[in-house]
């Protein structure tokens, strides 16, 4: 079912009528917060499924004492409702909504009103996320609502979702009266599936803003917001999981502000987020400051500098491992060498002369390969298979993957970084694979990027280390390999033969212009920056 967008005189007159008839129009869902329970069932609720199990909980809680947990166990999406009836009277506008929090990634929740409609983000994971449709009556009646649960990617059969506060909510938008403050535009193009797109806008509270929802398809709207000063996040979502463009249509959305483009964008998977700062010492409007960014570590060295980096940046918002593939379309291209906007392959690029090999985004993604210049992959520069396997947030945080070569990326395997002593294999940009130089005070094989991209490659180390310093100490036994590049500590992170390559690396070839953008599309991308990127000295102050 789509909506098209409801105007403000249509909302102020929902929110009237809704007023003068509140005893009669009111639709209520009954035990929404789930703190009723009998026999271990919540009461109220009429179809529960034999696909999952529910369960009070005051474990996870959004409001009040208990939530519900709800443990899926079957694939089967027709055997995994939960849902009751309401009464709801013509004419009259209801907004359901309820809070899901996920705790794997295998399973997503869909919202039902009278049927099926916007997903919950799977990869949101350990933390509350609303999902809400807002739903007119045409007759007075009773209809379902509820939640119905869908395995996904990485689904193994038993999956705990929590839900809690389950209501319906009036909206209105008061109608415009001139801003006073700043005023941002908002121009938005729907695809063929307009009732999947929304967006919000929270405050550095967390606090929601505005939002907006219920468009209809292949059509364009323009909405003013009136903001005060304070740093934002735009996050547009897409219920399905793929956003505007360009499987079904050409959407597209961009935010503009006093200095610009502050948000842009089409193509990604479930959402996309853009942090910006509006004030008037930035003159209306700026990318995050990294040097607010970072004001509670201000003062500190050595490893308490490292754990301080470590709580400003450990919140990231995964964006799944599928959507790596947006990033690389949207951030990494070659506008810096031939500036062909070829992918900006790490194991192939030739910074000094024409590539040997190029890839056209999108079209040469992997694929199979047999040799070099087959197509392009995700390299992990820190193996997967040295914290675990595919295992969330570290599978799909972009700061360590980067576009490259398949066939390279398979010849470097797990291998370590290091310095070649006599290679086995070369790439066609010099990267070398084979035994380790002597004065590396390692012996085994190690993988050589060219002097180019080392530094690069050596700020994604330090960030695991610090991204990942509550966890990391456990990685070293995973493989023969991170016993040999981790230590086994929380601070140090690596053997003392590894930071010192590091370190040159990282001193040899200092941040750039390359690295200072794709640090900004990550953190646009997923929320969190590398601190060694906007503050190299950081690398001296602890290690």
């Amino acid at each position: 079912m789509k909506h098209g967008k409801t105007s403000y005189k249509q909302k102020l007159a929902f929110a009237l009528s809704a007023a003068l008839c509140s005893q009669y129009a009111a639709a209520q869902v009954s035990n929404g917060d789930f703190e009723n329970w009998q026999q271990n069932q919540p009461t109220g609720w009429t179809t529960i499924d034999s696909g999952i199990a529910i369960s009070a909980t005051s474990n996870v809680v959004k409001t009040g004492q208990t939530a519900a947990q709800v443990t899926v166990t079957t694939g089967t999406q027709s055997s995994t409702d939960l849902q009751q009836l309401v009464a709801v009277q013509a004419g009259q506008t209801y907004t359901f909504s309820t809070w899901v929090y996920h705790t794997e990634g295998g399973v997503k929740a869909r919202l039902v009103v009278d049927g099926y409609h916007g997903y919950s983000d799977p990869f949101t994971l350990n933390q509350w996320q609303q999902i809400s449709h807002s739903y007119t009556a045409s007759t007075d009646t009773s209809i379902s609502v509820g939640l119905r649960f869908y395995d996904g990617t990485g689904f193994d059969g038993n999956e705990v979702v929590y839900i809690d506060d389950f209501q319906p909510t009036t909206t209105t938008t008061p109608p415009p009266t001139g801003c006073q403050n700043t005023e941002l535009n908002l121009s938005l193009t729907t695809d063929h599936y307009g009732s999947e797109t929304s967006w919000t806008l929270t405050n550095s509270s967390n606090t929601q803003v505005a939002s907006g929802n219920g468009y209809a398809s292949n059509t364009t709207y323009n909405e003013s917001l009136c903001v005060v000063d304070d740093s934002y996040t735009f996050t547009m979502l897409d219920s399905y999981g793929d956003g505007m463009c360009c499987s079904y249509g050409n959407g597209s959305y961009s935010l503009t502000g006093p200095t610009g483009t502050l948000a842009s964008g089409s193509s990604f998977t479930t959402q996309q987020q853009h942090t910006f700062t509006i004030g008037s010492d930035n003159g209306g409007g700026t990318p995050t400051d990294p040097s607010q960014y970072y004001a509670s570590a201000a003062g500190l060295t050595g490893f308490a500098l490292k754990s301080e980096l470590h709580s400003i940046i450990s919140n990231h918002q995964s964006q799944g491992y599928s959507a790596i593939w947006q990033f690389i379309d949207q951030s990494e291209r070659d506008i810096y060498f031939e500036n062909d906007n070829s992918v900006l392959d790490r194991y192939s690029e030739r910074p000094n002369g024409s590539d040997a090999i190029t890839y056209v985004a999108v079209t040469n993604q992997c694929g199979t390969y047999s040799v070099e210049g087959d197509c392009y992959n995700r390299e992990h520069s820190f193996p997967k298979s040295w914290f675990g396997g595919k295992i969330e947030p570290m599978n799909s945080d972009i700061h360590h993957i980067f576009a490259t070569d398949g066939y390279v990326n398979a010849k470097r395997s797990n291998y370590p970084f290091g310095e070649v002593a006599s290679a086995t294999y070369t790439s066609s940009n010099g990267s070398r694979l084979g035994s380790a130089a002597s004065s590396l005070n390692y012996s085994g094989t190690v993988f050589e990027p060219i002097d180019q991209f080392k530094g690069d490659f050596a700020r994604a180390y330090f960030y695991m280390a610090t991204r990942y310093e509550d966890v990391i100490s456990t990685w070293q036994n995973n493989t023969e390999y991170s016993n040999a590049v981790l230590d086994g500590s929380a601070s140090q992170v690596f053997e003392p033969w590894v930071i010192a390559m590091l370190k040159r690396w990282h001193e040899a070839d200092p941040v750039d212009a390359i690295e200072q953008a794709r640090n900004q599309a990550a953190y646009e991308f997923q929320g969190n920056r590398n601190p060694f990127v906007d503050h190299p000295e950081f690398v001296q102050q602890i290690w």
